[in-house]
């Protein structure tokens, strides 16, 4: 039997993280990196990537910043290439990456907006799966985990388009737990309210009221908050967990 620092250990392992340069997806990348991982990290500005690869390589990791799009397919492709050439596997993938922007109403929501916010949040994150998962299945297995939102189960009027999309994540995440079992388990994080860079467009003390009145922790999370989680479903810890959707958010009711 494996003692609990083996089980939650990712020595030997490489994670890839999309939206990997802020917000969750870096705390996931120094968390994942202190338990022992080599990380790939992939957003859209390489710069933003460099800062945080230096930070794992300061923990004595390997790290491959990478420039990706992840609602452009091709985009895609070479994010996989590059990161199994660079590292020989991949053994966890973190699908992070979204966006949820803003709009007037209903009908303002316009094709362009609808496809990229549809392409970011769900078409990358499946091809991605596709690509990664296929791997993983024909090799010694791994992990996936998809970073969601309470949108999708608890919608309002301000993020249809996103709303639909993590939906659509959730669904992703039960069909390929099953088109990949059993040697690559997929699972899901259902995030809540979390003080990571969006929450500068907040109107805080709205916000700190809402999150008092309608959720059982009274407050939005800490960044840090979501690494227990992640690392659980990214160790040996969750061996016996696929086909999850486990909701992070405080008790948030509304």
């Amino acid at each position: 039997m494996k003692t609990v620092e083996e089980l939650f250990s990712l020595t030997g392992k490489v994670a890839l993280i999309t939206g990997g340069s802020r917000g969750l997806g870096r705390e996931m990348a120094i968390a994942f990196a202190q338990a022992g991982a080599d990380i790939v990290i992939a957003s859209r500005k390489l710069d933003a990537c460099e800062k945080v690869a230096a930070e794992v390589e300061a923990l004595g990791r390997r790290a491959l910043p990478y420039a990706c799009h992840i609602g452009r397919w091709n985009q895609v492709n070479d994010l996989v290439e590059a990161a199994y050439n660079h590292f020989g596997k991949v053994d966890i993938l973190v699908n992070n990456a979204g966006m949820s922007p803003l709009y007037d109403s209903i009908v303002d929501v316009s094709e362009s907006m609808w496809d990229s916010v549809l392409a970011l949040n769900l078409k990358g994150p499946f091809r991605l799966s596709a690509l990664v998962g296929d791997r993983m299945a024909k090799g010694s297995g791994g992990a996936i985990i998809n970073i969601s939102s309470i949108a999708a189960i608890r919608p309002t009027k301000n993020e249809v388009p996103y709303a639909a999309a993590k939906a659509g994540l959730n669904a992703l995440t039960l069909a390929l737990a099953d088109t990949f079992a059993p040697k690559v388990r997929v699972n899901c994080i259902i995030a809540g309210p979390f003080l990571t860079d969006i929450a500068k467009a907040w109107n805080m003390e709205e916000a700190m009221k809402r999150f008092g009145e309608n959720s059982a922790l009274g407050r939005p999370g800490e960044p840090e908050e979501i690494i227990g989680t992640a690392l659980y479903f990214a160790s040996d810890a969750a061996s016996f967990t696929t086909g999850s959707l486990l909701t992070v958010d405080g008790g948030y009711r509304k």
